[in-house]
């Protein structure tokens, strides 16, 4: 493959793993205006990002098996052409309810972009690089909190909310049109591939059944609900409660941004010196303790706006570091349904997620306390997780360790 080719791939690779989240970031500095256009509140417009998050959770389980089957471009096509048909939808929205359902139909779309991508790496590039190759799909997703809400600050106040959803359906045509005339087909359908209801069902409980998937899956999928809870409160903390105007909004996003995509770039060292049981272990108690002050502080009117910044900052960085390692310890155990595995943990952290912004939409307060609330909240109780669940791996290696002895 030559160099041209491999940029090319990869370009195109990690703007499909980018469209969820510039299509969550973008919109987020217009909450303000669709509040006021819709004539609703700002936590009846964070139901919209939940259900978005919810569209996600969903679309993580659907489209594996429909890509195992059918090949990887023609459910990625449709995914394609449903978001684009109804990012027209959301743009023409005249009430909250309708943009509320309307989006985690977009969701159900654009999750065929990112569940593609990550098949695709499999597909096209040698085992031994998809590591490299997926380190650099995350630093392109990395790019997309940095630009999305800066962008969407401009278009919105240059051109109001609805321009951000003209903008997302431009670059999923964009997206489509790449597909369909430069990228091949990667995986060829499997015919023999069920698609009936109990044997997927069977291999998403076989994948549960392990103790190891289900402690760092629950227990990362909380730790990331702190990112959710973010990134679903920031536009009420920002422009309401602080009072700063949606481009500097979308600039303080960018500047957060920067701890959850360093801290997860400095992870990679502390893997030459620690093990990820470790890491995650230490990152998860750094998060409680950070989200723990916040809360205090935040119930105290301790912080500023600054002090804002800076708490959150060190939750992301957390984050950053406690979610690769808790996906990787996940899927360890798993070679053969791999695939399933990785859906069905991204579909728990984002069914945990989706839970959490709308946990925030609940609070009739515009401060940060509702952040802080879900973020020490979410992260005791992975911890909790975390340190229940490692006794039952404890557990199953001395029962197959007694297995293997009395075997021999």
């Amino acid at each position: 493959m030559t160099r041209k080719r491999y940029f090319f791939l990869i370009l195109i690779l990690g703007t499909l793993t980018a469209l969820s989240p510039f299509s969550i970031d973008m919109y987020l500095p217009g909450f303000t205006a669709i509040a006021k256009a819709l004539n609703t509140t700002i936590e009846e417009v964070d139901r919209s990002l939940s259900s978005f998050f919810i569209g996600l959770a969903v679309g993580q389980l659907l489209y594996g098996p429909l890509m195992d089957r059918f090949g990887r471009k023609k459910p990625l096509y449709f995914g394609l052409g449903l978001y684009i048909l109804v990012s027209i939808g959301c743009f023409s929205a005249t009430s909250i309810n309708t943009l509320i359902i309307l989006r985690f139909v977009q969701a159900i779309g654009s999750c065929a972009a990112g569940v593609a991508a990550m098949a695709m790496v499999r597909d096209i590039f040698p085992v031994e690089e998809n590591a490299k190759v997926f380190a650099l799909l995350i630093l392109v997703l990395g790019a997309s909190p940095m630009i999305a809400p800066t962008v969407g600050s401009y278009l919105t106040a240059a051109f109001g909310w609805q321009s951000v959803f003209i903008v997302l359906m431009s670059i999923a045509i964009l997206i489509l049109l790449a597909i369909i005339f430069t990228l091949p087909e990667s995986y060829q359908p499997d015919t023999t591939y069920s698609l009936k209801p109990m044997p997927i069902i069977n291999t998403f409980l076989g994948v549960l059944k392990d103790p190891q998937f289900y402690t760092y899956a629950i227990a990362g999928s909380f730790a990331f609900a702190g990112l959710f809870a973010y990134v679903a409160d920031s536009p009420s903390v920002f422009m309401d409660y602080f009072h700063v105007s949606g481009k500097v909004y979308g600039w303080i996003f960018a500047g957060l941004s920067i701890g959850f995509i360093g801290s997860s770039q400095l992870n990679n060292l502390l893997m030459k010196r620690y093990r990820s049981e470790q890491i995650a272990a230490v990152a998860l108690i750094w998060q409680v303790a950070v989200s723990v002050i916040f809360l205090i502080g935040s119930l105290n009117g301790w912080f500023g706006l600054a002090g804002t910044i800076v708490m959150i900052f060190c939750v992301l960085c957390g984050v950053g570091i406690c979610n690769p390692n808790a996906s990787a310890l996940s899927l360890a155990p798993f070679s053969k349904n791999a695939g399933t595995a990785a859906s069905l943990m991204g579909a728990m952290q984002l069914g945990v997620g989706a839970l959490a912004t709308y946990a925030v939409s609940l609070f009739d307060n515009q401060s940060a306390l509702p952040m802080a609330v879900i973020m020490a909240g979410s992260t005791a109780l992975a911890l909790v997780a975390l340190f229940v669940g490692r006794r039952n791996i404890a557990v199953t290696i001395e029962v197959d360790a007694g297995t293997v002895i009395a075997g021999h």
